[in-house]
């Protein structure tokens, strides 16, 4: 176990009371408003890398939105055009959501799983405006108000 050292509490406190914060507005918005789905379970995860490790490369706007997004739209595709067993698909889709996240250099770990969370729930087409595109770009404006303007943090990296 890491000794716990007071920058290691502060982080850690920071990084959940801000993860509870952005997740909390995401669950309101999906929950108490007839807006739409706000939240998916990989932004859970997401939270770990804004709040927790925001100068991570992983932990980008843009690695954040189009990791996530390349990912949900891998899944969306299998769940829509390719007729193979559901283990079949949801392997074949996680290793091309990470093959095309890495090609494209806007690599998400969060991401990842979403093809699986797409896959066991056939989302549609839908499934990529709410919650990935516009959860998405919630969390993203959120990390950079926190993280650059309440916590005074490089954020996002120039």
């Amino acid at each position: 176990m890491k000794k716990i050292t007071k920058p290691i509490l502060t982080q850690a406190l920071i990084a959940g009371f801000f993860s509870s914060v952005t997740i909390g507005i995401l669950t309101l918005l999906t929950y108490k408003t007839t807006l739409g789905l706000f939240l998916t379970a990989s932004f859970g995860s997401s939270m770990v890398l804004l709040f927790g490790y925001p100068e991570s490369p992983f932990a980008q706007p843009k690695n954040v939105f189009f990791g996530h997004l390349i990912t949900a739209l891998v899944g969306v595709l299998f769940v829509n055009f390719i007729p193979l067993p559901i283990y079949i698909n949801i392997s074949l889709a996680v290793g091309i959501g990470i093959f095309l996240m890495i090609i494209f250099d806007v690599t998400h770990p969060p991401a990842g799983g979403n093809p699986i969370i797409v896959i066991i729930a056939s989302t549609s087409y839908e499934y990529l405006i709410n919650p990935i595109i516009f959860g998405s770009l919630i969390i993203i404006l959120l990390a950079i108000f926190i993280n650059s303007l309440i916590l005074k943090k490089n954020y996002p990296l120039k």
